[in-house]
Formats: C-alpha cells, structure tokens, sequence
C-alpha cells in the first residue's frame, strides 16, 4: 500500500487515482507526528492495512490534493555519508560509509511535498542530495543483516539537503526544511528487493542524478543492521540511504524533484527568504 498524509491529521490509502481515509476505520489518535506515526506504534500495523475494506471507506481525488510529509516529526533521520561509489569519487573523499559510521539530523528538518526549503545562508553553496529513505516498522537493536528487513514498514523519496561549510555533518543537514520526504510511503511488501530500485533527481528540469541503488556501498541490509548495533531504531525512525553522483547548487527561485521506481516522485521550492551572510550567522566571530 501507499500511504500519504493529508491536512496533518488524515492517513490515507493511495489507491489510483484516488486517496481513501482510513483514519476513523484505524480510530487512530493523532498528535503532531502525524497519522503514520500513531499506526506504527501499533503492535501488527501491516495487518491493520490489510484487514480494511477500502471500497467501504471514504475517498476523494488524489489530483489536486495537498499532502503533508507523510512523517512530519520522525524520532530519528539517520544519515548514510558517502554510501555510493560515484558520489566518493565527485566528492574526493577518502572514505565510505564503512569508515565514517552514520549521523543524525534532526526531526525538524522534514517537510512535505511542496517544500520550501529555505536556504540559510546567502553565499554558501547549499546542495541537492536525492536518497532513497527506509521507514522503520520495528524495534531494531542489534540486528543480523540477514533479519534487518523484517523491521522495515516501507520506503519513500526523500531530499538530504547539505549546507557546504565547515561544520559537522548533522549540524550541515539539520536545518528546517532540509528533509523532504515523500510524497508517500510505500509498504515493504509492495517495494520488493530495495536494491533494485533507479533513483532520479532533477534540479529546475535538469537531470542531475541517475542510479541504481543496487550501487550502494551499504545496502540496506547492511545499513539497518549497522545502525542498529549504534542505537535503537524504533517505529518511525526514517534512514536515509545516501546519495549517488550529481549534487549541486540550489538556487532561490528554482525547484528539485526525486523520483524512485514504484514510490512516487517528491518535489519541492526552494527559496532565499530570511538567508543571511555566512559571517552573519549567529556565534560567528
């Protein structure tokens, strides 16, 4: 299934061309995580999905229809540097994720289809990074790779947007609105093998990316498995993949769009409103 959010507050069913409400079949008690949110803390959602009657339940046109991040206030967004080969080599960086380990941004960094991301700063160079993301369904410590995909709820488009400055990755990465996810999230069971997905990102019409995930460094296996021997993973958590080659600049006034096989495309603005110089920002010396 496909699952989006809508107004905040309604969980619904990408069935077509139509999005089925299944928030009151679910009775599902929503706070500003979101609907999503409220399901996966269930013990068995999966089977909650299943066990609906989807031509009985209330539905409207997805065409024209706002939707929201379909995880708005994750737990954890955990971060995969370098994790593509080719991305190592445009970048000029030594090492893999197999060296750097994994990092965080912060669960303030979503946003929805639609965007904006704002960029911070006026005169640092602010870049698109398209990733698969993997939404975690299950509480996941110390798992055997071999197992990591029976925590795994399902997949989505996501935007890792990077800050080119000096500080550490987490604080580059954690700005408001430099997460964009979805449009939906598409459950496991529909997604198949998720090293066998292509992954395109445009910038203002402009092809920058096109790759396979199957040329992770990590694949996700291996990712869910690493991350959960560094810490708890719990429902609704959100790792982002990495990126493959062809980052670059955004622009004010411009737009980014990802698309992954069978989950959607996610496109967003970008706008300059509120940046400030570099040596602006506040603690700048």
């Amino acid at each position: 299934m496909r699952l989006a959010s809508v107004a905040g507050t309604r969980l619904a069913v990408v069935a077509d061309d139509r999005l089925v409400d299944v928030t009151d079949a679910l009775g599902l008690a929503v706070d500003r995580r979101g609907p999503l949110q409220a399901l996966l803390e269930r013990d068995d959602p999966a089977a909650e999905l299943r066990a609906l009657d989807l031509a009985a339940l209330p539905s409207r046109p997805l065409d024209g229809a706002a939707l929201d991040a379909p995880l708005p206030r994750p737990g954890k967004v955990v971060g995969a540097p370098v994790n593509y080969r080719d991305h190592q080599a445009e970048m000029r960086e030594q090492h893999t994720v197999a060296d750097l380990g994994v990092f965080l941004k912060a669960g303030t960094s979503v946003v929805g289809p639609g965007g904006p991301v704002r960029l911070p700063y006026r005169d640092v160079r602010t870049d698109q990074e398209g990733e698969l993301g993997v939404v975690i369904g299950r509480t996941a410590r110390h798992v055997a790779a071999d197992r990591a995909l029976d925590h795994v709820f399902g997949y989505v488009p996501l935007l890792d947007i990077t800050v080119r400055s000096g500080e550490d990755r987490s604080t580059r990465k954690s700005f408001d609105t430099f997460t964009p996810l979805g449009p939906w999230v598409t459950t496991a069971d529909e997604v198949g093998d998720p090293q066998a997905l292509r992954l395109r990102c445009w910038v203002d019409g402009e092809l920058r990316q096109d790759a396979s995930t199957a040329d992770m460094v990590f694949g996700v296996r291996e990712l869910v498995a690493y991350a959960s021997h560094v810490m708890t993973l719990e429902p609704g958590d959100v790792i982002a993949t990495g990126t493959p080659a062809g980052v670059g600049p955004l622009a004010a006034g411009g737009s980014v769009a990802v698309e992954i096989t069978g989950l959607g495309r996610l496109e967003v603005t970008v706008t300059d409103e509120g940046a400030v110089a570099y040596a602006d920002r506040p603690g700048a010396r």
